[in-house]
């Protein structure tokens, strides 16, 4: 009796999958969407949100641009609406980038190994400018910068507004070669500090600086952004870093000693070499610890501010341009982030928030060995284990704060992209 009742039960639940089977593929009724829309259902991202998307991959960036949100994958890019995350449209892509700000800001997109890229407009995905030539492009607020060599020795670096389309200024580079390419190649300037828990580039494309440093073969060519013109040729020691940091060039020097390192660090104004500050013993951390002195990294820092550690093992935050300290700390405190008018310290379980032209802190927060941050033009984020706050960075005035166990990835005037796996979601400030 049991046998015949299970043969009788595995041929009911046989029969019903070639039934509904049949029925799918005729189109009669098909319950296999809605099946696997409920295997996929997710988790909220976080309670608040306005909208929450699931992607069609895992996002190489994610960028507000307009009323429009950008989506770069491995080997495409798209946009959603920033009101209800309606598609608005798709593309081939191996890299994107966003050029220009607010209402005005474009998607630059290109192909890997393939010259030239596009620039589209950010809600519709039209084509506005298309290049055959670059090889490598840079984009800011208020440039899309490339550069473009015929054979690898006669290079042009060329300027272009983001909104127009028109060229700005264009300046010959002599040869550079092949070694810069695809999306905003590293230059030798600062690098952007931020920590934890956030993407990157949450804080978009910053300002065009008023110098740019192209590296080749040993060589550092520096270009004057706001003539368009080449002004200088450095060409490093063995024992020597260079970089751009708010308009001048400074010359990182590492001499070993004693099982450490010694460093000096000179600015100066191009085209001429004439000495415009210098400190002695400030580590800008360029070289890995040890005592060899080789220095392989750009120092940490916003765009005009760069981030040091003097003998005694206390940080600094120095004015690129003139030398000037903007902050000293002591042996416990640490700068988590850090822009051209603000900075982000932790000191103990204590996080704080310090303004640079008002020469004190703004705002404090609770802090802990955990906790990341970054600035953005419209919030300082902090981001403890499983919550998100974004505070007014002049204030500390609470925009947003929020349980989530998500990445940061973007942040626009009235709020911010988080992303958990493949799941978006806009979370509105207040």
């Amino acid at each position: 009796m049991a046998s015949g009742g299970g043969s009788l039960k595995g041929y009911t639940v046989l029969t019903t999958a070639v039934v509904v089977t049949v029925l799918a593929a005729t189109g009669v009724w098909n319950p296999f969407p809605q099946l696997w829309a409920w295997i996929n259902t997710s988790e909220p991202v976080a309670a608040g949100a306005r909208w929450q998307q699931r992607l069609g991959g895992t996002p190489q960036s994610v960028a507000v641009v307009g009323d429009a949100v950008v989506v770069e994958y491995r080997t495409s890019v798209e946009a959603y609406g920033l009101t209800a995350a309606v598609p608005l449209w798709q593309s081939d892509a191996d890299w994107a980038a966003v050029a220009g700000k607010g209402d005005d800001a474009v998607v630059v997109t290109g192909k890997l190994l393939t010259k030239g890229y596009q620039v589209l407009d950010a809600r519709t995905g039209v084509v506005r400018r298309s290049d055959t030539t670059a090889g490598a492009v840079w984009t800011y607020q208020d440039a899309i910068v490339d550069l473009s060599c015929a054979k690898g020795n006669d290079c042009r670096l060329t300027a272009w507004d983001p909104k127009t389309g028109g060229e700005m200024w264009s300046v010959g580079t002599g040869g550079i070669g092949f070694v810069l390419d695809a999306a905003n190649p590293d230059l030798p300037d600062t690098k952007r500090l931020v920590s934890g828990y956030v993407d990157d580039d949450i804080a978009g494309p910053s300002a065009l600086p008023g110098l740019i440093g192209l590296p080749n073969d040993g060589q550092i060519r520096v270009i004057d952004t706001a003539k368009g013109r080449l002004v200088q040729t450095i060409r490093p020691g063995r024992d020597q870093k260079v970089s751009i940091v708010g308009g001048r060039v400074l010359t990182v020097t590492g001499t070993p000693g004693d099982g450490t390192c010694y460093y000096e660090v000179v600015a100066t104004d191009p085209p001429g070499d004439a000495v415009v500050w210098r400190k002695d013993g400030l580590n800008l951390r360029t070289a890995d610890n040890g005592s060899d002195c080789e220095q392989g990294r750009d120092p940490a820092g916003g765009y005009n501010v760069v981030l040091g550690v003097d003998p005694y093992g206390r940080e600094v935050l120095i004015n690129g341009n003139d030398g000037r300290n903007l902050w000293y700390g002591d042996k416990e405190s640490e700068v988590l982030a850090v822009n051209d008018s603000y900075a982000v310290i932790r000191k103990g379980d204590a996080l704080r928030g310090y303004s640079f032209s008002k020469d004190k802190a703004v705002w404090s927060q609770p802090g802990g060995d955990r906790v990341g941050a970054a600035l953005t033009p419209y919030a300082a984020i902090v981001v403890w284990k499983n919550r998100v706050a974004a505070l007014a960075p002049g204030s500390g005035a609470v925009r947003a704060d929020v349980r989530t166990n998500a990445k940061v990835f973007a942040v626009g005037p009235e709020g911010m992209i988080a992303v958990s796996g493949r799941d978006m979601a806009y979370l509105p400030f207040s």
